[in-house]
C-alpha cells in the first residue's frame, strides 16, 4: 500500500468514525435518554454520559473500520445494506445493554419484555439515525474511490 493510499483510507475511516460517533451518540440519548437519572448496576459511580460517550467511541471505532473495508467494488445497495444492518444491529444490542444495566436489573423484567421495551424506545431513533449516517457515508465526499 502506497503511502498516499494509507493516508486516503485514514482520511476516510476518520471521517466515517466522526459520523458515527456522532450519530451513536444522538442516538443512544434520543432513545435511553429518559434512563439518565437510573443508577447504573454495572457502575454505580458512572454517569449516563459517560456510558453513552464510551459506547458511541467503541462503535464509531469498530463501525469506521468495517465500513472503510468493505470493497469499493461491490454492489452498493448490498453495500449499503450490510452498513445500515450491521448500524441497526450494533446500535439494538447497545440500546439493550443501556436498559438492561440501568433499568432492568434493578426489577424484574422478562426477556421478551426487554426487548418490547428497548424496541418500543429505539425503533423510531435508530431507523432516522441510521438512515442519516448511512447517507452521509455514502456522499461522494466520503465515499471516494
Amino acid at each position: 500500500m502506497t503511502k498516499a493510499k494509507a493516508v486516503s483510507l485514514l482520511k476516510k475511516i476518520s471521517i466515517i468514525g466522526i459520523i458515527i460517533f456522532f450519530s451513536s451518540f444522538l442516538q443512544f440519548y434520543w432513545a435511553m435518554g429518559h434512563l439518565s437519572e437510573s443508577m447504573s448496576s454495572a457502575c454505580l459511580e458512572c454517569w449516563f454520559l459517560e456510558d453513552v460517550f464510551m459506547i458511541s467511541i467503541i462503535s464509531a471505532i469498530f463501525l469506521a473500520i468495517i465500513f472503510a473495508i468493505l470493497p469499493s467494488g461491490m454492489n452498493r445497495i448490498f453495500k449499503i445494506g450490510i452498513q445500515f444492518l450491521l448500524l441497526i444491529s450494533i446500535w439494538f444490542f447497545w440500546d439493550y445493554s443501556i436498559f438492561v444495566e440501568r433499568e432492568s436489573s434493578w426489577s424484574t423484567f422478562l426477556f421478551d419484555e426487554e426487548i418490547y421495551y428497548v424496541l418500543h424506545y429505539s425503533a423510531l431513533p435508530i431507523l432516522v439515525l441510521a438512515s442519516v449516517a448511512i447517507f452521509l457515508n455514502q456522499t461522494k465526499i466520503i465515499d471516494s474511490k
